[in-house]
């Protein structure tokens, strides 16, 4: 793919995020509502998604862009003994719902991050989450794939590239952090 064309791809994804909006501000509602409460988020991703989970906790943790009270965010793919232990005892596709079995309390959320909706270990998060009783949050794209209808709040990117699902997620972060500023004085 050029140069112009992945512009121009990236472009579309991004003008397309209106047609979701109902979506996203659902999302925003969830999360607001969950750090209102004194519940935190357990973010997780794999490989590029494992990164924008990170950068989101980060940005709940330590802050975006004001100094505001730091708030309770955890991103369950950064810890890598505690992936290998699970990964080697349990198989791969538990490393995040083992996770949230033992961190997770009712009233926290659990937000995914995924470009293809198919990794095993998001599929298996989603459902330890409706287990638990707890509210979720699917950043998708590709169509949603098997993770789509799994949370309580799908945010399915527009288009079917995995780069461009990836960037739109890091503007969502962004926008939702936003709002957590806004909602949380310094």
């Amino acid at each position: 793919m050029t140069f112009d064309e992945s512009l121009a791809e990236s472009v579309r994804t991004f003008q397309a995020l209106a047609t979701i909006r109902p979506a996203i501000d659902r999302a925003n509602e969830l999360i607001l509502a969950t750090l209102r409460r004194g519940g935190k988020l357990l973010i997780c991703g794999n490989g590029g998604s494992a990164a924008e989970a990170a950068h989101f906790a980060t940005e709940l943790v330590g802050r975006y862009a004001k100094t505001r009270r730091s708030l309770p965010a955890i991103a369950l793919s950064s810890d890598g003994s505690l992936l290998s232990c699970i990964g080697n005892d349990f198989g791969y596709d538990e490393v995040f719902s083992r996770q949230i079995a033992g961190l997770a309390q009712l009233g926290d959320l659990v937000v995914v991050l995924t470009s293809s909706g198919n990794s095993g270990n998001i599929v298996a998060a989603l459902h330890e989450a409706k287990q638990r009783g707890l509210e979720s949050i699917a950043f998708l794209g590709r169509g949603g794939g098997k993770a789509k209808g799994l949370a309580t709040c799908d945010l399915i990117m527009p288009g079917q590239r995995g780069a461009s699902a990836q960037e739109a997620h890091l503007f969502l972060i962004h926008h939702f952090c936003e709002q957590i500023d806004a909602a949380f004085p310094a």
